[in-house]
Order: C-alpha cells, then sequence, then structure tokens
C-alpha cells in the first residue's frame, strides 16, 4: 500500500523514554524524568479532585462542543467562546488548521529547529516547505516575511520556541506583521507562554482584536500539568473558528480533560508556585552550568538547551545509566547539545551531578 506523497519522508515523532521502560531495561528503581518540559509539580489538587468526580461518568461522550470549558476560557482570556477552539492537545488544533486551510503545493514557512509539528503538518498536507535558519538561536522573522510569496498559505511561529526556549519581542513581531498579506494566516504558538518573564514578549491577542487572520494556541499540557490529559486550545476570529470547527473530529477533548481543565483554571496559586519554581530552578541550574563550563542558552520556558562538545546520545545514554531522563536534540540538528526540563530543586540537583559525571564518561569534540 503506497501512502500519499510526502508520508514515507516524514520520519515519526520520537518520544521521550517513559520512566517505567528505563526502569525496566537498566533495572534501576528511582529515575527522574526531565525530558518532555512537563510541569514537576504535577497537577492542581483541584483537577485531581475534579477528574475523580467526573469519572463515574466516563460511560458518556464529552461535550462535544467544551461549553463550559470554553465558557471559564472566555473569562479568563476575554474573548467569546465563538472564537475558541479546543483541541486534543494544541498539537491537534495545529494539524486541524493544516487540514482545513493548506492544500497540497501550498506553501507553509517556518522556522528550522522549531516545534517538529510544523514539519510533520505540512507534509501530511502536502505543503511546500519554506524554513528559515534561526538567528541566535530565536526565529528570524525579517528572513521569515521574506519567504513568504503569493503560494503562502500559513505561518508557524513557535513564541517561546521550542527546543531553545528563546522569544521573539513585541518590535519584532509588530514590525514582521506589517509585511504579511492579509491573506495568510500566522499562527502563534504559545504553548509556554505562562513562564515568559520578559517584558517585551508581544500581545499577540491583539491581532485577534484587530480581526487579522491569526491565530493564538496555548495548552493546559505546561504550567497546568496536564500532559496526561491532551487538552489545548486557539484563539482567533470567529470566521477562522467556524472554518476550524467545520473539520474538528466530534468529541475530540475527552471529558475527564474538559473538567480538569476546568479546575485547572481555578488554581490561581498552583500557577504562581510553577512559575516560582521555574524560575528559582532556572536561575539555579545556570549557575551550576556555569561552573562545569558548559553553555547554555537562555530561556523563557520551563527548560533549557545545554551544549555538551560531546555527542549528546552518549551523554544522554549515561545520564540514563544514572537514573535522569534528558532529551538530545540530534533530531533538532544540535547533535552536541541536550534539552532539560526544570525540575524541582531535588531533581535540579541530581541532572547536575549526573550531567558532571556523564561528561567526564564522554570523551569530548576535538
Amino acid at each position: 500500500m503506497r501512502a500519499k506523497p510526502g508520508i514515507e519522508s516524514i520520519i515519526p515523532y520520537q518520544p521521550g523514554k517513559p520512566i517505567e521502560e528505563v526502569q525496566r531495561e537498566l533495572g534501576l528503581q528511582d529515575v527522574v524524568k526531565l525530558a518532555s518540559n512537563e510541569n514537576p509539580l504535577g497537577p492542581s489538587p483541584l483537577a485531581v479532585e475534579a477528574i475523580k468526580h467526573a469519572a463515574a461518568k466516563i460511560n458518556l461522550y464529552p461535550d462535544g462542543n467544551a461549553y463550559y470549558l470554553k465558557q471559564d476560557i472566555s473569562m479568563r482570556i476575554g474573548f467569546p467562546p465563538e472564537q475558541i477552539i479546543l483541541g486534543n492537545g494544541s498539537n491537534d488544533v495545529l494539524q486541524i488548521i493544516g487540514d482545513t486551510f493548506i492544500s497540497p503545493g501550498d506553501e507553509v514557512v517556518y522556522s528550522e529547529q522549531a516545534f517538529v509539528v510544523y514539519m510533520l503538518v505540512s507534509r501530511i498536507c502536502g505543503a511546500k516547505e519554506m524554513t528559515t535558519p534561526l538567528r541566535n538561536y530565536t526565529h528570524d522573522l525579517q528572513a521569515m516575511a521574506e519567504e513568504i510569496t503569493p503560494f503562502t498559505r500559513v505561518v508557524f511561529i513557535a513564541n517561546p520556541n521550542n527546543p531553545t526556549g528563546t522569544i521573539v519581542t513585541r518590535k519584532e513581531v509588530e514590525a514582521f506583521m506589517e509585511k504579511v498579506p492579509e491573506n495568510v494566516l500566522v499562527v502563534f504558538d504559545e504553548a509556554y507562554y505562562e513562564y515568559v518573564e520578559d517584558p517585551e514578549y508581544p500581545d499577540t491577542l491583539r491581532y485577534v482584536r484587530e480581526g487579522r487572520n491569526v491565530i493564538v494556541l496555548r495548552t493546559f499540557s505546561k504550567i497546568y500539568a496536564l500532559a496526561g490529559l491532551r487538552v489545548g486550545y486557539g484563539i482567533s476570529t470567529p470566521q477562522i473558528i467556524d472554518l476550524l470547527n467545520r473539520v474538528r473530529q466530534p468529541f475530540n477533548v475527552n471529558l475527564l480533560a474538559q473538567e480538569a481543565a476546568r479546575a485547572s483554571l481555578q488554581d490561581v496559586e498552583h500557577v504562581h508556585e510553577s512559575r516560582r519554581i521555574n524560575s528559582m530552578g532556572k536561575r539555579f541550574l545556570y549557575e551550576e552550568l556555569e561552573k562545569i563550563g558548559l553553555e547554555y542558552v537562555p530561556s523563557q520556558a520551563n527548560f533549557i538547551l545545554v551544549h555538551l562538545n560531546r555527542p549528546a546520545d552518549a551523554v544522554f545514554q549515561e545520564m540514563m545509566k544514572l537514573g535522569v531522563i534528558v532529551r538530545p536534540m540530534g533530531g533538532y540538528n544540535f547533535p552536541n547539545s541536550i534539552r532539560v526540563t526544570v525540575g524541582t530543586m531535588e531533581q535540579n540537583r541530581r541532572f547536575i551531578a549526573a550531567l558532571k559525571e556523564a561528561i567526564d564518561r564522554v570523551e569530548p569534540m576535538e
């Protein structure tokens, strides 16, 4: 059986190894996973209670329109429900965008070494990929604007970017948006925006208010710690949301996810504490990495890209033997770098100890 054009060129997404598999493979009892940018504090207790209460109703289909969750999000962000689309994670919304707006032969613009799902969506939809290199580990919006042609349908911008943790600023976005034709859809993927501390971070929702062809993506997987339930959302104009909902699969956000997300929105203290732990953890890791003599990319997210001057896969394997899982970045063309999630202070200290031991075991590049 032959797949449609583009599918065979896709390298399947490689998720981080689960803790249980590493324990089984290496005979370890205590393993720390810092590979997938998950919130180390876990979900809000309110979300856990909401899941328990909702569990008795899982014989029923979820609300296909996620009415109450949309209402709660609407109150939080100041946009009416008809300007919100829910997805099985924001990845689901990205694919819905592709299925709605990208036809074979259309052009899609995104940065190299940005979130891999942009490539997956583009190839599934048969698009021509117009990619630009990062500049100082950051999206080069000027270069991306120069790639826009009459055949461009969608531009994907991760802000903060995964895996570098960098942001494009308000001024950079303003200059970029002035150059974008009205018929091009700009997707601002803001999965990590709650962690951002830089005051120059742009308010991309202003373009939705202005009626521009923009969709802003958010998620409950990161700071709200609901990665295992998969719930994300997009905010856009009523016209764009209407079109997306024509393509969206029914019941794409499950009942437990909807209830947990609603409860998570109420726990403001959990979000504040998650930010505090992340900020404190980043400062600690920066200091320790500098003591070791390793370069890193300062991050506005909950992870750090660390340069090792050694083959990252080898360091990754050695760290796993020590019970610490990180993410080697060869798939993002950073063959000598790892990405580490900022954990609790105990986890951060364990990461540093394992990293020191692992790099001592692996020969540096000549």
